[in-house]
């Protein structure tokens, strides 16, 4: 008999105000154990304040946020202590005046002193900081830094652990090195991670599901894979990445757009948006496809980024090669297979 697994947190219809402003509308989603979700937004959508929600920091005005047991509705609202609950924030918030062994078990005053030392010791080894036992936050670098403050979020073994943009202090090369080799040990807790980011390309990278967020509302959540390629809306596709958004009208199981009919399958007939990556379009043969009149063409290493027009439609198009010198026209095609309509 198949068993569904209770997830580790749940978000049910969370919403919060500060006077007219909505912050949060209505968030719902869950966190899985030993998985890293990723909720992705611009500046502003809210994710920062639904973090500090979950971690009981602030009262929701309404919904349920429940993990091992209720942590808050519209009656309860458990302290941020009783949650079992690990968070880092995006200044590490390290204690100056305590070295880096006292750092990490801040938290442990419930042990005895040897097996809080123990404990200690265990999660330097993991994140390979031992060596900086005695060392003061002023004297570590910013990944130094990182690892002492999750160090100390894992250290009472929490279930959920909350992490507010953790990666953004970091320049590019060690970012994605401290990303690798920190999210290993973060799986391997078992803990659900959830990481507030506003950055496309490490939700991608470092989620196993994102929650896409706007204006306070969770507009998607799926697997990387999932919100990329299929996603909802143009809203949520905008928020991982550039797309081609042409308004268009479905009638018997096709759209009219600026770039042609195109097959919509189970599509119902009216007004409609079809979506398409800048990757989606390729250089077309001799009578098929569409006339793209080129405005700049941008070379990026590993592609062209080409900008153009159709008519009176912006397209933007990554090429493999570049399809013309200078400015002109190009003739580009795009599979159903590859669009998205909404």
């Amino acid at each position: 008999m198949l068993t569904m697994t209770a997830p580790a947190l749940s978000v049910a219809d969370v919403a919060k105000s500060y006077g007219s402003v909505q912050a949060v509308d209505g968030a719902s989603f869950d966190l899985a154990a030993g998985q890293v979700t990723c909720l992705l937004g611009r500046s502003g959508c809210g994710k920062s304040t639904l973090l500090r929600l979950i971690a009981g920091l602030e009262c929701a005005d309404r919904g349920t946020i429940a993990g091992d047991t209720l942590f808050a509705d519209s009656t309860t609202h458990l302290p941020p202590e009783k949650r079992g609950i690990g968070l880092v924030f995006q200044d590490y918030a390290l204690f100056p005046h305590l070295d880096v062994t006292k750092n990490v078990g801040f938290g442990l005053a419930h042990l005895n002193k040897a097996d809080r030392a123990t404990r200690v010791a265990a999660l330097l080894d993991r994140f390979q900081i031992a060596h900086l036992a005695h060392a003061y936050p002023h004297s570590l670098s910013g990944g130094e830094q990182q690892r002492v403050a999750i160090a100390r979020a894992l250290a009472r073994e929490p279930a959920v652990v909350l992490m507010d943009e953790p990666f953004s202090g970091l320049d590019g090369a060690l970012r994605r090195d401290i990303q690798l080799a920190i999210l290993g040990q973060l799986r391997a807790s078992g803990a659900a991670v959830l990481i507030v980011t506003h950055d496309a390309e490490e939700a991608m990278r470092v989620g196993d599901r994102i929650v896409l967020m706007a204006e306070g509302r969770v507009l998607q959540t799926g697997t990387p894979e999932e919100c990329y390629a299929q996603p909802t809306s143009a809203a949520a596709a905008r928020l991982l990445g550039p797309v081609n958004a042409l308004p268009g009208m479905v009638k018997d199981g096709r759209i009219e757009t600026a770039l042609g009919t195109i097959p919509a399958p189970n599509h119902p007939d009216g007004p409609a948006t079809l979506l398409a990556r800048p990757e989606a379009f390729g250089v077309a043969g001799d009578g098929a496809g569409f006339d793209l009149t080129v405005s700049e063409i941008a070379y990026l290493g590993d592609r062209y980024e080409v900008s153009g027009m159709v008519g009176d439609t912006p397209i933007l198009a990554h090429l493999a090669t570049r399809p013309i010198l200078g400015r002109g026209t190009v003739r580009l095609s795009v599979s159903s297979e590859d669009v998205r309509i909404v």
